[in-house]
């Protein structure tokens, strides 16, 4: 186990590096633990970053929802595999927790303002028909959590957050806070985005409050690595979730469908991304808020686990760098302290280019001037794509590189397809 000066002088450094204004890491390995910290809840500001800070945690708030609703299946409340009442058939809790029920990826956030959750869910059916027919592909919703949220609600009678609070929180000795509705008692960091030579403070997290259950919550790393421990082979709460049904969470379940997570994951279980390490697979989930990045991953059969939170836009850099570090320390698996191999650049394909769409979310794809591709996200800039063999390709956005793919009919042979964070979007005929 590092020990806690090393570990902070590491946090203390790379935070400096990246510009990050403040950050937390706790650390468990040995069957010791250990949180360190560094810089200020806001920039520009006297509130040191502690122990107890509160980051909001992005999409990583949705590995507790799915824990929350996998508590009301062990207690027989809900049911994993039937389908979900009023909805497409092949809809069932399974999928929407293991982002294979082939709905929409986004919330279109600016319908879904000032809309309670169970009006959404009955104004906007056609927002839950299928994208892609349910458990044939992996394709990373937002809109499933949502529904996961809603089904909770419907069967505790209680509001998300306040189920997320009493039922799974509250029992691990966790104050949890939120970054829509209600305040609580514990106050949430502020987020920050980095240019070039500024640091911009968010003022507050923009989201609509359908969306609690995809982004809400905003906890430490010690609260992480707390929840973590749940899925460790000596849980110290067994009464909290059982270990059968913790288990069951980190099995993949992705062994018939046709895509895969490229891109994210090696696989995915009920809330917990999948990846491959040394011998053993590990488990967690990233979330990027507006201004904010956070991190778990832990070894379930060992008991280790990694939390970080950073305030700012350049956290995911600062992630990728200390797995390195950590991996040289003997705390992560050896291949995630090495740099892939750099693939050679090809051609891109002549039949890529084109207008994808999922949902709400659009992807135009652009020959360039020099017969390169570019890809425009949400009508955003135009970013060059490096394509490399195998359909794939990467883009920058800032200091944070993507991976993508574009995917082939397996009648026709044409691509029908892309694959970019985890969302998969398919081509539109555009007419006009």
């Amino acid at each position: 186990m590092p020990n806690e000066q090393d570990l902070g002088s590491l946090l203390a450094r790379l935070a400096e590096r990246h510009r990050v204004p403040g950050a937390q890491l706790s650390v468990c390995h040995d069957s010791a633990s250990v949180t360190v910290v560094t810089g200020r809840e806001r920039h520009g500001a006297a509130t040191p970053v502690t122990a107890r800070s509160a980051f909001p945690l992005g999409s990583l708030t949705k590995p507790f929802t799915a824990a929350l609703a996998m508590v009301l299946v062990a207690d027989g409340d809900l049911d994993l595999d039937e389908p979900v009442a009023g909805y497409h058939p092949g809809v069932t809790l399974r999928r929407l927790l293991s982002h294979t029920a082939g709905l929409e990826s986004n919330v279109d956030e600016q319908a879904a303002a000032g809309v309670p959750r169970r009006r959404w869910v009955t104004r906007y059916p056609a927002r839950l028909a299928p994208e892609h027919p349910p458990g044939t592909v992996f394709s990373y919703s937002n809109v499933g959590y949502l529904l996961a949220g809603h089904l909770v609600e419907e069967v505790t009678g209680l509001d998300w957050a306040e189920a997320v609070e009493s039922v799974l929180l509250r029992p691990l000795g966790i104050t949890p806070a939120f970054v829509v509705g209600a305040a609580g008692s514990r106050g949430v960091v502020c987020g920050h985005v980095l240019t070039d030579d500024r640091v911009l403070p968010v003022a507050e997290q923009v989201m609509p409050e359908v969306e609690a259950p995809n982004g809400a919550l905003a906890l430490s790393s010690a609260d992480l690595l707390a929840f973590a421990a749940l899925f460790s082979a000596n849980s110290p709460a067994p009464d909290v979730l059982d270990p059968a049904t913790a288990a069951l969470m980190c099995q993949d379940q992705l062994a018939d469908v046709r895509v895969g997570p490229y891109g994210m994951a090696d696989g995915w279980g009920l809330g917990w991304a999948r990846y491959r390490g040394a011998g053993a697979d590990w488990f967690g989930h990233d979330g990027t808020g507006d201004g904010t990045s956070c991190h778990l991953r832990f070894d379930p059969e060992r008991g280790t686990a990694v939390a970080l939170t950073t305030n700012g836009s350049t956290g995911a850099a600062l992630w990728r760098e200390l797995c390195a570090e950590l991996a040289e320390r003997h705390v992560l698996p050896p291949e995630w302290g090495r740099e892939p191999g750099e693939a050679t650049p090809v051609a891109g394909p002549p039949d890529g280019a084109g207008h994808y769409a999922n949902g709400p979310a659009e992807f135009v794809v652009t020959r360039q001037d020099d017969d390169g591709l570019a890809l425009v996200l949400d009508g955003a800039q135009a970013v060059p794509l490096t394509c490399l063999p195998d359909l794939r390709f990467q883009l920058r956005l800032g200091t944070t590189v993507l991976s993508g793919r574009f995917l082939r009919d397996p009648d026709t042979g044409g691509i029908d397809h892309i694959q970019v964070t985890g969302r998969l979007a398919r081509r539109r005929q555009v007419t006009g």
